[in-house]
Order: structure tokens, then C-alpha cells, then sequence
């Protein structure tokens, strides 16, 4: 299995990361252990989760995918055989902290109730699932209207989660932060603002596999994106 840099990080990922998002609702915890037992087998050393799995999301769905990846944890005692990079929630589930996009205080919640779910003291890649103000993804492009949006505000809520993700950093329960959903003016903004007040470097970005995001990708000084959906989300870039 191919190892690559994640970004400008000194962690070394293969090439293909185990994905998790339907363990707790169209999986079993059993059928969880048994994919991640293979995933090793086969030589993968990254899996990617997030707070809102398992998926369909709800309420009663919320934590379960990260509470069945801690058993494993528990269980074999292989934390070490994985880089394990998670999700917060971006904000608008009601059943996630009142549906509040990340903030500084919010994402130490999120942190902290993922690491107890995770059964784990770190996070190796910790990602803003989506951006709160909207995005392209998730069949959403034709209607997303970033003219509509009050930028000040937008760059005041990415600072207020930049800070929060350097809180975590420095408290050594997540070791690099990353992106997910985001657009090329968005990952602009949290560049220029880790720069600006020396806080954590974005180190990857999580988007779907489309020539828009390939576009975005070139054009972000981000080096390093982890993909999802190739081939059910291939759009042209109009």
C-alpha cells in the first residue's frame, strides 16, 4: 500500500483511507470491527470519521459510528495502527449543540465528546465537516449564494473555530486540523487567518471528486485533498 504526506504534516497516510459513515445504521458494530480488521490486513493505516455518523444522521443516529471505532480500540488495542482523522459538524442539526455553528467553545465540546466516544487521548486530523455559511456539496451547488452572505460575520465565525482548533493543538487532543466542504475562497480565509494569528495550518481538505474541487484544489495552496464520492459526484467545472 502507497504512503503519502498528509499535506505538509510529518504523518504518512496510504493512499486509500477506510471510510466509516454508515456504521450504526446500515452496519453493525460487528460489521464495523470486521471492515476495520480487513482495512489492517490489507495494509490501510488511515480511517476518517465524524461526530454526525453514522448516516442517515438524527439524533438517535448522532456519535455512533465514532463509539463503534472506540470499541475496536478498546478491544484490540491498536489505536496506534491507524491515523484517524474525524469531523466536527459544521452547525444546522438541531440535535448537534442547538444546531450552533463551531465557535471556540463549541469545538472543545466536540473534541472532548468525540475523544471519549473514540476512546482515545488524540485525534490525529481534526475537520470542519462543512462550512456553516453553505457550500457546493451535497447536491446543494445550483442553490448556494455566497453573494448573499455577510463576509465580516463568515470570517469572524472561521476565526472564533481557528482559535478553538488552536486551543486543541496546544492541549495535544488533536494534532493538525483539516477541512471538508469548503470552498476555494473559504480555504483562502482560514489560510490567511492561521497566518495572520499563528495558529494551526490547514492541512488538507476533504471535498467531493469533481473537476470543481480538483479546480479548488489548485488554486488553494492546500497540498493535499482526501476525496469522497469519485464517481457518483463528478460534476464539470461550468
Amino acid at each position: 500500500m502507497k504512503l503519502k504526506k498528509l499535506g505538509r504534516t510529518d504523518i504518512d497516510v496510504t493512499e486509500i483511507c477506510l471510510g466509516t459513515m454508515t456504521w450504526g445504521v446500515q452496519n453493525t458494530e460487528a460489521d464495523a470491527h470486521s471492515q476495520i480488521d480487513y482495512a489492517l490486513d490489507a495494509g490501510i493505516n488511515f480511517m476518517d470519521t465524524a461526530e454526525v455518523y453514522a448516516i442517515p444522521s438524527s439524533a438517535d443516529t448522532y456519535g455512533k459510528t465514532e463509539s463503534h471505532i472506540g470499541t475496536w480500540f478498546k478491544k484490540t488495542g491498536k489505536r496506534d495502527k491507524f491515523v484517524l482523522a474525524s469531523k466536527i459538524s459544521g452547525g444546522g442539526n438541531s440535535w448537534i449543540r442547538n444546531g450552533t455553528p463551531p465557535d471556540r467553545q463549541t469545538v472543545r465540546e466536540a473534541v472532548e465528546g468525540s475523544l471519549k466516544r473514540l476512546q482515545t487521548d488524540y485525534i490525529d486530523l481534526y475537520q470542519v465537516h462543512y462550512a456553516a455559511r453553505g457550500h457546493y456539496h451535497f447536491g446543494t451547488a445550483w442553490q448556494y449564494a455566497p453573494q448573499n452572505q455577510d463576509k465580516s460575520q463568515v470570517v469572524g465565525q472561521i476565526e472564533e473555530a481557528l482559535l478553538g482548533l488552536g486551543d486543541m493543538v496546544k492541549e495535544g487532543k488533536i494534532r493538525h486540523i483539516g477541512l471538508s466542504n469548503e470552498t476555494a475562497w473559504g480555504i483562502g480565509q482560514w489560510l490567511k487567518l492561521s497566518e495572520r494569528h499563528v495558529l494551526p495550518r490547514v492541512a488538507s481538505v476533504q471535498n467531493e471528486y469533481s473537476a470543481s474541487s480538483i479546480s479548488i484544489l489548485l488554486n488553494s495552496a492546500i497540498t493535499r485533498m482526501s476525496a469522497f464520492s469519485p464517481i457518483r459526484r463528478w460534476l464539470p467545472a461550468y
